[in-house]
């Protein structure tokens, strides 16, 4: 049976909402006045249902105007797109910065992860929560990572509305003279680009009560958010590869950028062609930086061999990982880079469509890489005949709204077409059936921007950093209880000592997480581990997406491990029984021995490794077959419960 939203009718303003992404409703069928020829036949039910991918940005658009999604203004959105009501509730309620129920217009989202959570963050929330009560017109929300790990504790305040444009997107247009807003279009390919201008956000880190407060009540005079630079204190080092123009180059300035070796790379690629691309990419040894580290040489070339077209692009710059922070660092302070490293990939994949898929919870990000792709194709850099090379790319930008599931390229493409971010069975595999059931590359930021150093300094002269398996730079997020928390540029087979010590570890170190919620911990006499694919592996860890957390021995270790099953409890999309189950199971048995150790916690410890084995082999994805890693080398490397 199907979801009916009986007699709920969409406000006026909803209606706008939807209408100014949508366009205006052509016929009754779709939500305008009844006419004559509304009543002899139905129109637009195809083309409608084509534009099923625009669920997500209606939804988004709804959010900023009105802070929370009526069942008038779903219903009007199902009617718009020819969406069943019951699908897109399912959408509506599978994010967790959507609510279809009222709240205030303004959203203060406190981060209570790992690195907030070592900071304070409980108490933090605990203080704000109080001292705005209900009557305050603000709802605290306890949020997970929001990718500011390395001036943690952090918050968002996110306050809709029509006439509140963000500072961050002003800045972005005045320095260039430019609109911060994309044309319109119409559906896949061409698709309406969300615009940035109806809600204000404000971040806030490192927060405290005063501060998170005023960015909540006031998010248009909340202080003014750190350059880019901040996170990155190698700023300067002439040896960075990947980071070198963070902290020297206006992020909004196309020409600086230029002048700095911008398109450089581009160039190159036009004159080498697609298959000499591809192979200089191959020769680099270059692999994925989100943790899977797939060869990407080998996946662009068998998307670029399929004979199914179009073919699309898909940039996931989705990064959730607790601990994670280097994508939102380069998009931020390099976004160009961005915008060029996907023209490229686009170019020798047979790609003429892009779509960079971004977390919600990164409004400069958006802001920055908004202003960036309107310069790039107001100047010849995207559209119809890109660099006057008779090449057609372009790229547009879908926002996420809080899953972490939506990392998971497969779920990414559920997502941006409209349904749950729920991952598919794999086969058959992206290259063949993707985005839009066509063969799609994705890559995330990182790995993308690897691409440029490739081809300006040559394959053979970027395999020789590094090490011969795991070549290149690799950017770590190095956060906890260090001094100079950040973003750290290495070359692949540096140690763990030696990150840490370029971040000043303090004393008494307990442990250090590799990866995130997803990887494992190391022991403070395990510095040696070389960071590398394979030397992580044989250390029995992992390298994941580089995250380097570290924690002293004021961080209470059983604590800790609580927060990473109640995050995968959270983030698990429940397709799955392992998974779904699985992450529930794991966090009640830690709740029954917080506070017991030895042989009272023995049989809770057993049903733990029962547990984590049967999500491991039997998950359809990387969240449940990872979910158990973390506290499994706890409690056996660490001795979490003895």
């Amino acid at each position: 049976m199907d979801l009916r939203f009986g007699d709920s009718k969409p406000t006026d303003e909803e209606r706008a909402a939807v209408d100014a992404l949508l366009g205006p409703p052509e016929s009754s069928w779709e939500g305008a006045d009844r006419s004559d020829a509304d009543l002899r036949w139905a129109r637009g039910g195809r083309e409608a249902r084509d534009r099923r991918d625009q669920l997500l940005p209606a939804l988004h658009a709804l959010n900023d105007r009105v802070g929370w999604i009526s069942e008038g203004a779903l219903d009007y959105v199902c009617r718009r797109l020819t969406v069943p009501p019951a699908e897109a509730y399912g959408v509506a309620t599978f994010y967790a910065m959507f609510s279809v129920r009222p709240r205030p217009a303004t959203v203060l989202h406190v981060c209570t992860d790992l690195a907030c959570t070592a900071a304070g963050a409980s108490e933090l929330c605990a203080t704000v929560e109080a001292r705005l009560g209900p009557e305050s017109g603000v709802k605290v929300e306890r949020s997970p990572c929001l990718g500011l790990c390395e001036r943690a504790p952090a918050c968002l305040a996110i306050r809709a509305g029509e006439s509140a444009r963000p500072a961050l997107e002003d800045e972005a247009v005045q320095a260039e003279g430019g609109s911060g807003g994309a044309a319109p279009g119409d559906g896949k390919g061409q698709g309406r680009r969300e615009r940035n201008t109806l809600h204000a956000t404000a971040v806030c880190a490192p927060a405290t009560p005063d501060r998170a407060i005023a960015a909540a009540t006031a998010p248009e005079s909340a202080p003014t958010e750190p350059a880019p630079e901040t996170a990155v204190p190698q700023t300067g080092t002439p040896a960075l590869t990947l980071l070198h123009r963070i902290g020297t180059v206006d992020p909004t300035s196309l020409d600086d950028y230029r002048a700095h070796g911008g398109y450089t790379a581009l160039r190159r690629a036009f004159a080498l062609g697609p298959a000499a691309v591809i192979r200089e990419v191959t020769d680099a040894g270059l692999v994925g930086r989100g943790g899977a580290a797939f060869p990407t040489g080998r996946k662009w070339q068998a998307t670029a061999a399929q004979p199914d077209h179009p073919h699309y692009l898909v940039c996931n710059a989705d990064e959730s990982e607790p601990g994670t922070f280097k994508d939102r660092v380069l998009m931020e302070g390099d976004p160009y880079a961005l915008v060029e490293a996907m023209t490229i990939a686009a170019y020798a994949t047979g790609a003429h469509r892009g779509y960079l898929y971004l977390r919600g919870e990164y409004p400069r990000a958006l802001a920055r890489l908004t202003h960036a792709i309107e310069q790039a194709r107001t100047r010849g850099l995207l559209g119809d005949d890109v660099l006057g090379q008779g090449y057609a790319f372009d790229i547009e930008i879908r926002r996420g709204a809080g899953a972490y599931i939506c990392g998971e390229e497969t779920a990414l493409f559920n997502s941006i077409e409209g349904h749950r971010g729920e991952p598919r069975s794999k086969p058959p595999f992206p290259v063949e059936k993707g985005l839009f059931g066509k063969p799609t590359v994705e890559n995330n930021v990182e790995t993308l921007v690897n691409v440029l150093p490739i081809l300006t300094m040559g394959a053979e002269a970027y395999a020789a950093i590094g090490t011969p398996t795991s070549t290149g730079p690799k950017l770590f997020c190095v956060s906890g209880s260090v001094a100079r928390p950040g973003v750290y540029e290495l070359p692949f087979g540096a140690t763990l000592g030696d990150v840490l010590a370029l971040a000043g570890v303090r004393d008494n170190l307990r442990a250090v997480l590799l990866g995130g919620a997803a990887g494992g911990f190391v022991r403070p006499d395990e510095l040696d581990v070389p960071l590398t694919f394979e030397g992580t592996r044989e250390a029995g860890t992992t390298l994941g997406s580089g995250v380097v957390m570290a924690f002293d021995d004021t961080v209470p270790l059983p604590r800790l491990l609580l927060r990473i099953a109640e995050f995968f409890r959270d983030e698990s999309c429940g397709q799955c029984v392992p998974c779904r189950v699985g992450t529930v199971r794991q966090e009640e048995a830690l709740h029954r021995i917080a506070d017991r150790t030895g042989a009272a916690a023995a049989d809770d410890i057993a049903l733990l490794r029962e547990v984590g084995r049967a999500m491991r082999d039997a998950s359809i994805c990387g969240l449940g077959q990872t979910a158990w890693n973390a506290v499994e080398s706890a409690i056996d490397r660490l001795g979490a419960y003895e």
